[in-house]
Parts: C-alpha cells; structure tokens; sequence
C-alpha cells in the first residue's frame, strides 16, 4: 500500500483550512493532489523508505498531527493505486484507516455494487445491471468482448481493467487554486429536489459571480452531493465553452444533478467546484442570437458592478435567473 486517499473532516468546505491541512502532507510526501474543497491523494512510496513506517502507520501519524496542530480529524483509505485508495476511504472511519492489501485489490471489490466504481453512472450502472453484471467481481470476469458490446470499446477496456484491480492512475501534484468551490449545506437533511435546485442555482450564481470578479472562466464543473449517512457523490461536466455566465453553470449543474437519478435522497449538503480555470480575455465565446441570454449577460454586468462598489452582499447570488 503506498497510496493514501484522506478527507479531513471541516466543520464546512472552507478552502482557506486545506492549503495548510496540503502542507502537513507535504511534511511526508511531495506528490499530494489536492481533492477540493476538503481531501487530497498522497503518494508515499519514497515516504515508507525513508521512515522505515508503511503507508497505514504513516496515516496514524498524520492524523494525530492534523487533530493536534490544526484541530481537525481525518478519515483515511490507503491502497497500492489511486483507485483503491479511494474506495478504501469509503470504508475508512475517523481512527481507523481502511486498506486494501497489495495483490488483494480484485477481491477487495469483487462484492461491491458496480457503481461504487469511480468513474460509473447511473447509466452504465443500469446497463450493466440489466445483464446481471452487479457486481464489480461479475464484471471482472466478464468477456472483455461483451463489456465492450454493452458500453463501448474504451469504457468497456476500462471498467474490465479496474474491476480486475489493475490501476493505472497516478498522483499527480497540482494546486488549489486551479479551482473554486462553494457549498450549500442544509439545517436538516433535505429531501426536497426543489430545495436541491434552489441550493443549486444559489451556487452557481456565486461561482460565476466570484469567477468574473478574478477575471477567471472555468472549463470544468463538479458536483458533490453529501448525506445523510455522511457518504458522497460526486460527478464532474465538461463545458462545452469555458465560461463564467452563471446560467450556463446552473444549466450544467442542473444536468449533473438529474443524471444522478436521486430518489428521496436525504441530502446534507450539496457543493458546486469551478475547475480547470483559465483567463477570461483568452476564452471565446459562441455568439447565440438569443435575446435572453444576451439579456441575462447585461444584468450580470450591472450586478458585478453593484457588488464591487457595495460589497458581494449586495447582490445575492442565484437572484438573477436561470
């Protein structure tokens, strides 16, 4: 096991906390992927070497290090790969740190459900189930051929390979601020789709709104949805244009919500990640001859003028439209 999958437990998605929460890791490892708004992946290959400790004794250590410096505990998968690490965490409990053995990965997820692997929706998941294919061990021995036939050459060549444990995923280093992100918690668990959408639409105004402020579009939306029972989904969109309109995010969050095909899911937060930014004076822009749209561009501008003169209160964001 040489890879660890950490989510520390904020008392909310504040990104100013995981900057320095990124240093403590850091203090182990310089390859650690910052997983916003509150979890990173760390490779500890040189790590195990030079302390004499495995990946699992290194994760005691850091989460004694993240309570006693920085007050926050920590809840920690470690796996041989990027993907077991983080179906480890699933498992993973605040001091108790979940791992898959080397060599043990395939039978690790052979009893789980299909769409617990990274990278499954809703509708592979039920294209597969329709053929019986359940289970991430059914999948594994599967014909290659049929898993191709169902969802396609490359998806088909990608969920046999995973599903047999084998991960070509890496740590790769990157920055926080590469990205935005914002929440939308609930004061109880929220059954309502309305009240996800409204949350929604509120998030979105906000990302656009902070986006133009930094003169930032983004390439990349992702959606988190939190529970009840403290587990997560999370989908990522790309754009078709990398854009700060915050209709256009809403539409696309929106879109990721409905395809997660939730059914009175008891919802505790719902979270939006601007991703992929990029400078908003090299970004084109596919002119549409829509009047609305148009419209809703103007008031944005007005808006984000209020908001620099008055304040970012001012204006609250998701208030303009849809």
């Amino acid at each position: 096991m040489t890879i660890l999958c950490v989510r520390f437990q904020l008392p909310s998605a504040d990104e100013a906390a995981l900057p320095a929460l990124l240093e403590l890791l850091e203090e182990f490892t310089p390859v650690v992927e910052a997983l916003p708004p509150d979890g990173a992946l760390a490779d500890l290959r040189g790590a195990e070497r030079y302390f004499g400790r495995s990946a699992v004794e290194l994760a005691s250590v850091i989460r004694v290090r993240a309570l006693a410096l920085h007050g926050v505990d920590c809840v920690i998968g470690a796996g041989p790969g990027p993907m077991s690490a983080r179906m480890a965490l699933r498992g993973a409990r605040p001091g108790v740190t979940c791992a898959v053995p080397e060599g043990g990965v395939r039978e690790f997820l052979a009893e789980k459900p299909v769409v617990a692997l990274p990278g499954v929706g809703t509708a592979t998941a039920r294209t597969l189930c329709e053929y019986g294919l359940d289970t991430l061990g059914r999948v594994a021995v599967a014909p290659l051929s049929t898993l191709q036939r169902l969802v396609g050459a490359r998806t088909g060549r990608e969920l046999h390979d995973k599903a047999n444990g084998v991960d070509r995923g890496r740590v790769v280093p990157n920055a926080v601020s590469r990205s935005l992100a914002t929440e939308r918690p609930f004061g109880r668990d929220e059954l309502d789709p309305d009240r996800h959408r409204r949350a929604l639409l509120s998030a979105a105004g906000e990302l656009g709104a902070r986006l133009r402020a930094v003169e930032k579009v983004c390439r990349t939306l992702t959606l988190t949805v939190r529970y009840a029972d403290r587990s997560a989904t999370t989908r990522s969109r790309t754009l078709g244009e990398p854009t700060a309109h915050s209709a256009a995010l809403t539409r696309t969050a929106y879109g990721l919500y409905e395809a997660l095909g939730l059914q009175r899911a008891r919802v505790r937060a719902i979270a939006l990640r601007a991703e992929a930014l990029g400078p908003a004076d090299q970004a084109s822009h596919q002119l549409t001859f829509d009047p609305v749209d148009e419209k809703v561009r103007r008031i944005e501008e007005v808006a984000d003028r209020v908001r620099a003169k008055f304040g970012p209160e001012a204006v609250k964001p998701g208030t303009l439209a849809a």
